[in-house]
């Protein structure tokens, strides 16, 4: 079995029962942090990723993307899934095309949203959405890697909160051959709870990006995943721009106080 077997494997066992949390790392270093912390599996966040780069989210290239998959999954011994955008085509075979590289990084899932980052018409039509899930499927399915595909519908990020069709969707991506559904960025207990049974017996991500819910209770809801996106990059990078702030306005260091040793995170025995 290769390595990539193996954590493809645990990942499909953490989606067969029970509650985990995946936090997305945006760089090796926050990777193998996250790992010495005990958690299972890993995502990345093209937001974090991005950031790092100095742009926005959504403005990576597919080459780019590969090499920082690639350099995750090898820094750390977890599963990791990918924030694969939107497959970076809208074409469904140029989708195949795209999550055939991804799936050779040696992550051990990723998803594919439904924007299409056009302000007019924020989501793809309903029939080609579907489509490019079950090309997103195709792929893995040839390509041997049995990699988790999780199918996100983006109504709630791009300004379409519509519940009844996201779920529609999500229902839809599921029958296409999605192993993981996710709705990002509903914030509500009903919400949450009207899509785990839509999908149901699939399992379901949920995004916590703020603190409207805790891990048991969105494991008593029947979540099977938790995510926080870009959030743990943000919580960063607001850290530094507090202490900078101080600085540049102040000239006071005040924010230095009790700051982590993170040389000891990455000092071997």
């Amino acid at each position: 079995m290769s390595v990539q077997d193996g954590r493809v494997a645990e990942f499909q066992r953490l989606h067969s029962a029970g509650t985990f949390v995946m936090p997305n790392p945006w760089d090796v270093g926050s990777a193998r942090a996250l790992q010495q912390l005990g958690f299972q599996a890993l995502a990345t966040t093209s937001a974090g990723f991005a950031w790092t780069l100095g742009r926005a989210d959504n403005q990576v290239k597919l080459d780019e993307m590969l090499e920082h998959l690639r350099g995750i999954a090898d820094a750390v011994e977890l599963p990791v899934n990918a924030d694969f955008e939107d497959g970076f085509a809208a074409d469904p075979q140029q989708v195949y095309e795209n999550v055939k590289l991804a799936a050779a990084t040696g992550i051990a899932g990723l998803s594919i949203e439904d924007s299409t980052r056009g302000a007019a018409e924020p989501l793809h039509d309903f029939e080609l959405a579907v489509e490019r899930i079950r090309a997103a499927r195709r792929s893995i399915d040839e390509s041997g890697t049995g990699i988790v595909l999780t199918a996100r519908s983006e109504g709630f990020v791009v300004g379409r909160p519509d519940l009844d069709e996201t779920i529609r969707r999500l229902r839809a991506f599921a029958e296409a051959g999605a192993d993981c559904l996710y709705a990002p960025r509903i914030g509500t207990v009903e919400q949450v709870t009207a899509v785990v049974a839509a999908v149901s017996p699939k399992p379901v991500n949920l995004l916590i990006n703020a603190p409207f819910i805790t891990v048991a209770e969105a494991a008593a809801l029947g979540v099977r995943r938790i995510s926080v996106g870009g959030t743990l990059a943000r919580a960063a990078w607001g850290g530094l721009l507090e202490a900078a702030r101080e600085i540049a306005d102040a000239g006071t260091f005040n924010r230095f106080a009790q700051l982590p040793n993170v040389d000891a995170l990455f000092q071997h025995p």
